[in-house]
């Protein structure tokens, strides 16, 4: 039997009102617009029943995939014979404003986290106001921009872990390091989250912060074509766009993949691009600006098959 006739049959009888989507376009649910059917996605109203799907998929050993927005992942154009867990339902939020604490769900966006820091006077996560990801990606990854990282502002998480179950890990056993985390190693999923803010701030004050570093947003990055933000981590001493612009790639094209002509740390979509167009494209940067400077990219991007 395969995993997924066994997965429509544990599902019917143990998650009777869990929504399950048959061979569902991933291009539909990553920010790149890119990638064939997954197998089956399944959408959990709930974190536990997240956490049972994850406990009952690791028994069985299926093949699973966390996803929020998508917006790190290039899927492969094959698509994933994978059970996808997508995690947009699980966005609940709770504020404790004079602690300066939010607790918030994996799926949660994290502009809509940044407005609910603002909204109560919390400093500290305006950085992530322009990320365009989710919690649980955000944690995943120690997501940042403008001098701002995830692990500056998580306390704990609470995830389900192989052989533990559902635990709250505190911010020492999370294994922050430049855009990883204890997850990125492919150990459990995250559930949620908890955040320790500056409590008492102005938050006319959050909000012009957060203006401001979205204007900036929009005048460096191709916000205006699909992407996955910035295709590679930031090479030690260097930053990756300057080193491809330097190489002369700005608007390097392969299909309908290019090498953004605004920001040449961007590689966007620019129509009808396939995964095999964006990697083929990533290859060639790399290997180019690896013979011109000597430094090897390593991408940021997920690429999922």
């Amino acid at each position: 039997m395969r995993w997924y006739e066994e997965f429509d049959r544990e599902r019917a009888e143990r998650f009777p009102q869990l929504e399950v989507r048959c061979e569902e376009p991933m291009c539909s649910h990553t920010t790149f617009r890119i990638g064939g059917p997954a197998r089956r996605m399944a959408l959990p109203a709930a974190a536990e029943e997240a956490a049972a799907l994850l406990a009952l998929a690791g028994e069985r050993e299926w093949p699973v995939l966390m996803v929020g927005n998508g917006s790190n992942l290039l899927v492969s154009d094959e698509g994933l014979d994978r059970l996808v867990i997508l995690t947009t339902a699980l966005d609940s939020v709770s504020v404790d404003e004079a602690a300066g604490i939010i607790e918030a769900g994996a799926g949660i966006r994290l502009s809509k986290l940044a407005v609910a820091a603002m909204e109560h006077g919390l400093g500290g996560l305006a950085f992530a106001h322009g990320i365009p990801g989710t919690l649980g990606g955000a944690v995943f990854m120690n997501a940042g921009a403008y001098g701002g990282e995830m692990c500056q502002v998580i306390s704990s998480v609470t995830a389900w872990l192989p052989g533990r179950g559902v635990c709250t890990l505190p911010r020492e056993e999370l294994d922050f390091s430049y855009r990883h985390s204890r997850f990125s190693n492919g150990e459990g999923a995250v559930l949620s989250a908890r955040l320790t803010l500056q409590p008492g701030c102005d938050s006319a004050a959050i909000r012009e912060e957060m203006e401001i570093l979205i204007a900036k947003r929009r005048a460096s990055q191709p916000l205006e074509l699909p992407s996955a933000g910035s295709t590679f981590k930031r090479p030690m001493g260097y930053y990756a766009g300057t080193l491809i612009d330097q190489c002369g790639l700005k608007g390097l094209t392969v299909g309908g993949a290019q090498v953004s002509e605004k920001h040449a740390g961007f590689i966007v979509n620019r129509g009808g691009a396939t995964c095999a167009d964006v990697t083929e494209l990533i290859a060639q940067v790399q290997r180019r600006v690896k013979e011109a400077t000597g430094v090897t990219l390593e991408p940021e991007v997920r690429v999922m098959r």
